[in-house]
């Protein structure tokens, strides 16, 4: 039997769905490990966990982009005698605007945070999230359901993330590891400012940060592969299978069209 004591290591944890996740799994009596790049949001949301009853999260500050992100969580987990029961890749980002146009390097770092820092994290804790009969909870988007012209390449990591926890969820079920995809669609956070996105109003198909994180939790904890938080949003990735490609394309560039006009004036 491993002396680590086992803990939930949630990354992105210092806004919006990632910090709801955060309140969620403590609410539910997890020890948490929050990581992110921000020390002074992580340390506030330890600190408000705390206060409400939970035992104080360890706070990591680390840059997922980076590469060797995931050895870097490793050896501060073994510093504080800790393993993974559960990991949440909730950190990422999106851009909006034609992928010729945008800084490539900006476009490089989303890739390796979306993609590359959640694949590490997904495959280095897969012995102790066995050991515990634990599991992994991966945030995707309902864009990865569908193209995305005008913001191409983060509609892809999207994609990537859904073809990839499906897999990993089939691969991973002998183990007694359950593995779910959170598909949220539109959330009222910081993300949409991060992309460049001005402009945008709730609409019918918003869901709070709050509902998507208890969403996420319930599928996780219920072993469901796939979890797309409201209604509307479950109706949208359901109709996306009848719908010609062609119309779909049409569909997301003119919105994205809609939406760097808002955001240049």
């Amino acid at each position: 039997m491993s002396e680590l004591r086992p803990v939930t290591v949630i990354t992105g944890a210092s806004s919006g769905i990632g910090a709801e996740l955060a309140r969620v799994f403590a609410d539910h009596g997890h020890d948490l490990v929050l990581v992110a790049r921000r020390a002074d949001r992580l340390k506030a949301l330890a600190a408000q966990i705390a206060a409400a009853g939970a035992r104080m999260p360890t706070v990591i500050v680390a840059d997922l982009a980076a590469p060797g992100a995931a050895q870097t969580i490793a050896e501060a987990l073994r510093a504080h005698d800790l393993e993974p029961q559960y990991i949440v890749n909730n950190a990422a980002f999106g851009l909006v605007g034609l992928a010729a146009t945008r800084d490539r390097e900006e476009t490089l770092r989303m890739v390796d945070l979306n993609v590359r820092a959640l694949t590490e994290l997904s495959l280095a804790f897969v012995e102790p999230l066995a050991r515990h009969q634990g599991g992994l909870l991966n945030v995707g988007s309902v864009a990865g359901f569908l193209p995305g012209p005008g913001s191409a390449v983060y509609y892809a990591t999207k994609a990537y993330v859904l073809s990839f926890t499906e897999a990993l969820s089939s691969e991973l079920k002998p183990r007694g590891v359950r593995v779910t995809l959170l598909a949220p669609g539109p959330v009222p956070t910081e993300f949409a400012v991060r992309a460049g996105a001005k402009g945008d109003s709730p609409g019918i198909l918003t869901v709070s940060a709050r509902e998507v994180a208890e969403a996420g939790y319930r599928g996780l904890m219920a072993g469901r592969r796939l979890v797309v938080p409201g209604l509307g949003n479950k109706l949208v990735t359901l109709l996306l299978r009848f719908i010609p490609r062609r119309m779909v394309l049409k569909a997301v560039s003119e919105r994205q069209l809609a939406r760097r006009a808002a955001s240049s004036t």
